[in-house]
C-alpha cells in the first residue's frame, strides 16, 4: 500500500512502518484514531488481523487526502 505523507510518497509493508508513518502525520481524525489504536495494539501483542490494520489505515489515509491508489511507476494499482 502507498500513502503520501506532507514530505513524500512511501509504502507501508508492516505494521511497526504504518505506526511510524501515522504519527508522522499532519491531520488526524477519527480515521487515524482508528488505525493508530489498531496498529499500536498490534504491535503490543494483540491478535489483531494485519488485514483490518490494511483497511483502518488506508482509510485514514484516504481521509487525510494521502492515500496513493495507483503506482505512477508501473500503473498497477494498490
Amino acid at each position: 500500500m502507498r500513502a503520501a505523507p506532507a514530505d513524500r510518497p512511501c509504502e507501508v509493508g508492516h505494521v511497526q512502518e504504518a505506526a511510524e508513518q501515522l504519527v508522522k502525520w499532519p491531520k488526524r481524525g477519527p480515521g487515524w484514531h482508528k488505525a493508530m489504536i489498531l496498529c499500536l495494539s498490534a504491535l503490543e501483542g494483540d491478535p489483531i488481523d494485519p488485514q483490518v490494520i490494511r483497511q483502518a489505515f488506508e482509510a485514514a489515509a484516504k481521509e487525510a487526502g494521502m492515500l496513493l491508489t495507483s503506482d505512477p511507476r508501473n500503473g498497477s494499482r494498490d
